[in-house]
């Protein structure tokens, strides 16, 4: 009984992680609407610009938020886009919605995130993995 009050009150644990997570989810968005307005040069620059900023001694932290608006800004300007899948053609059609952001955030930081079949999972692993394959490590 009593842990029903209290989850009533303050939410779930998981519930609680994600608004942690939405002030970092607003700037990606922020800055996505900002990176709209650059050519596709300029953000195709972001990444070089990520790598040295990097090899200063800034972390994959510092630059998430920067690094995960040129994902989702890559899926905007893809929009449109024929490509072959598997012998198939497919028109590219997603653009991250702020649920595949925080599952992106969430993995970034060594966590799991859980997602039902149809929510956009393999879209989620890109921010990760192009955040992370900024270092230039192996995983």
């Amino acid at each position: 009984m009593l842990t029903k009050i209290l989850k009533a009150v303050f939410g779930s644990k998981s519930s609680r992680d994600v608004k942690r997570l939405l002030p970092k989810v607003k700037r990606i968005n922020e800055l996505e609407s900002e990176y709209q307005k650059l050519s596709e040069e300029q953000l195709k620059a972001k990444t070089a610009e990520f790598q040295e900023r990097l090899r200063k001694g800034e972390t994959t932290d510092d630059i998430m938020c920067e690094a995960f608006a040129v994902v989702k800004n890559a899926c905007r300007r893809l929009c449109g886009t024929v490509v072959e899948v598997c012998g198939h053609e497919m028109t590219w059609d997603m653009i991250p919605f702020d649920v595949q952001i925080i599952g992106g955030i969430v993995l970034h930081q060594g966590k799991i995130a859980e997602m039902a079949t149809g929510e956009g999972k393999t879209l989620v692993a890109t921010f990760p993995l192009y955040l992370n394959a900024l270092t230039g490590r192996n995983c």
